[in-house]
């Protein structure tokens, strides 16, 4: 049984889709001010509108939480070992599903472990890959905390456990520190059901060593990152695009924290419409 996925279509267009994917503790709609921004550099461009869309990750936002089913099995730790990958496979029939044979993915965080796994398991479905404030190693030990929050989400049926997301922290870029930036935080994961960012965390917990993919790339890529992000700064995100090799980009983001996209989308929509670019270019 395929998961369900609710998505958003931010822009209508010809050719094929931009697909956005979210992170965590959020969904779609953390790419909705970048989506404008690309809009409207690829009109100042003279580009004819392409699609982009930002579909909610399951658990997240519209889309459903997954079944048991859907998941498959859940190990001794309390992870889904399989989730990434049929959730990987349900991002690729969502897109054939409207007609398209492939697709430019981009993905922040958590949406940057669903790109890498998609790339792993269906390559043919993307014409261009953009991995942004993310890692390919998997968590190890370090998934342990990730089940420790879900049973926090699950035992309280609150998203009090995930709200430090929306607090600012020693550090933390300009704008994360803003009012404003917390405000909308705190409210799209007030939004968000307990249940869903469980589910999210477990997958994650389970997911495969995704280490040595990057290198297998060999399509258009965008390597992107926060100057001041805390676990994907430029320290591990430019050898991550010196792996990949001259397939990649690499944009550096001065002032600027683990959500790019939503901290200055401006910049990170330049690089994904430079990669949508070239990955028409590539199909021509």
């Amino acid at each position: 049984m395929k998961m369900r996925i609710a998505n958003r279509v931010l822009r209508e267009g010809e050719g094929m889709p931009l697909v956005l994917v979210n992170a965590f503790p959020v969904d779609g709609r953390m790419w909705e001010a970048c989506a404008r921004q690309i809009a409207r550099q690829a009109d100042e461009a003279g580009l004819v509108p392409f699609p982009v869309w930002a579909p909610d990750m399951p658990g997240s936002g519209q889309s459903p939480v997954p079944t048991a089913e859907e998941s498959g099995p859940m190990d001794a730790s309390g992870a889904y070992p399989e989730a990434l990958d049929r959730m990987a496979d349900a991002y690729a029939d969502l897109v054939r599903s409207a007609g398209y044979d492939q697709a430019v993915w981009a993905g922040l965080s958590m949406g940057g472990y669903l790109v890498a796994d998609l790339w792993r398991r269906q390559p043919q479905t993307m014409a261009a890959v953009a991995l942004c404030d993310t890692m390919a190693a998997s968590d190890g030990v370090g998934g342990a905390a990730r089940i420790e929050t879900a049973e926090a989400l699950e035992r309280t049926d609150s998203v009090e456990p995930v709200m430090h997301f929306a607090e600012p922290a020693e550090g933390d870029s300009t704008v994360k520190c803003s009012p404003d930036f917390c405000a909308t935080m705190r409210g799209w994961i007030m939004e968000q059901r307990p249940a869903g960012c469980a589910w999210r965390q477990r997958m994650t917990a389970g997911r495969p060593d995704l280490t040595d993919v990057p290198v297998t790339i060999d399509v258009p890529c965008a390597v992107v990152s926060g100057e001041l992000d805390p676990s994907s700064n430029p320290g591990v995100m430019r050898p991550l695009a010196e792996r990949i090799g001259a397939n990649a980009t690499f944009t550096a983001i001065p002032d600027c924290g683990h959500f790019s996209a939503v901290e200055h989308p401006d910049i990170v929509a330049k690089a994904l419409l430079d990669l949508y670019r070239r990955a028409a270019e590539g199909n021509r």
